[in-house]
């Protein structure tokens, strides 16, 4: 059987968690996951904004959303841009692990909207410009995701 497209999910809250860091990118990011909230039909009631520093922060930050047991779905919204020193990848390469380790251990879904950027203007291209709006991305893949594991554990008896 294949799940149909039209499912939706059902939404009784969803958090957003939005890095400080570059705030000129993340806001952007952020205004762009609220919009596909919206259009998914989610009231901003529904939807609670948290700020962290910085990206590597999206990780405990997500951890502490899911045993809360409050929220249906979790979008992280941040960026690194890269620099002279290795920071990147270390920034990088532990928040996307740790956003997937959550998502899967507590079977919650994580819309993953951590730009990796070698630049400010490719960061934001990618936050409104002419690469899109991750940010929207980032819910738009969570919302989907959320549907199919509400379809995958409905119990039809």
């Amino acid at each position: 059987m294949t799940i149909p497209a039209s499912h939706s999910a059902q939404v009784q809250r969803l958090v957003i968690l939005v890095s400080q860091y570059h705030e000129r990118v993340t806001g952007r990011l952020l205004e762009g996951a609220r919009a596909a909230c919206r259009e998914a039909g989610i009231p901003d009631d529904q939807v609670d904004v948290v700020s962290v520093a910085g990206a590597f922060e999206l990780g405990v930050a997500a951890a502490a959303a899911a045993a809360s047991d409050n929220y249906d779905c979790i979008v992280a919204l941040g960026v690194v841009i890269r620099g002279e020193t290795p920071h990147f990848d270390y920034v990088a390469g532990e928040t996307a692990r740790a956003l997937a380790e959550i998502a899967t251990r507590e079977l919650i879904p994580v819309g993953f909207g951590l730009l990796t950027t070698d630049t400010l203007e490719q960061a934001l291209e990618r936050a409104g410009g002419t690469a899109g709006n991750k940010g929207r991305e980032a819910a738009e893949a969570a919302l989907h995701a959320l549907g199919a594991i509400q379809w995958l554990l409905a119990d039809d008896d």
